[in-house]
């Protein structure tokens, strides 16, 4: 069976019905003709085709390998929030992306992943002290917090003194850590101008 091509009507809808068919297509076991949509001319198709697989554990290695020269956004959103589960999706590359929300995404799961090479653990605390969207930097300290490597602390502490979305983001993270460095910045949080930085340093203090 081969993948259904782009018809007449709208490019949207009929973009929508092509995706949901091969949303069908991995819930009946085709997963040969899924990957037939990887080469589909609409990067959501592809992406959508990446997460199905991924979905019922057929995103193979050599698929990713394939996939990672995509340089369409959706691919690589999709790639980078795969991440998250999928060991064979190399981190590194997404962490280093030019788009800021690729960098977001690929943070978030690398924290969700839970373990990290000292290389990715480098880039992690070079992008929470010094990257220029505040979002990354939020979601780099986030997973720092989440896989709690003491080596980080110092970037985590220097988080503390970001803005407030990010303050309340590194105090969070300071829950893994103890050590007088660490009570200092919570007390000091526990007097935060941005209540939700309090409310965070609240939550971790009980």
């Amino acid at each position: 069976m081969a993948p259904l091509q782009p018809d007449e009507g709208s490019e949207d809808a009929n973009v929508t019905r092509i995706r949901q068919r091969v949303i069908e297509l991995s819930l009946n076991g085709e997963f040969q003709v899924v990957t037939e949509y990887l080469e589909h001319p609409d990067p959501d198709v592809r992406a959508t085709a990446l997460r199905v697989l991924d979905n019922e554990g057929k995103l193979e290695k050599g698929i990713v390998e394939r996939s990672l020269s995509d340089s369409a956004f959706k691919v690589r959103s999709a790639l980078a929030y795969l991440l998250s589960t999928n060991r064979d999706i190399p981190a590194m590359k997404f962490l280093l992306d030019e788009d800021a929300e690729i960098v977001e995404i690929a943070c978030w799961g690398i924290g969700e992943r839970g373990d990290a090479s000292a290389e990715v653990l480098d880039v992690l605390q070079s992008i929470t002290e010094s990257h220029s969207d505040s979002l990354c930097r939020e979601s780099a300290v986030a997973a720092l917090g989440a896989l709690g490597n003491r080596d980080a602390l110092g970037s985590i502490l220097k988080a503390v003194e970001d803005i407030a979305t990010v303050r309340r983001r590194a105090v969070l993270a300071l829950a893994p850590f103890d050590g007088p460095e660490v009570e200092l910045a919570i007390t000091k949080a526990l007097e935060d101008r941005d209540w939700q930085v309090r409310q965070a340093a609240e939550d971790i203090s009980k």
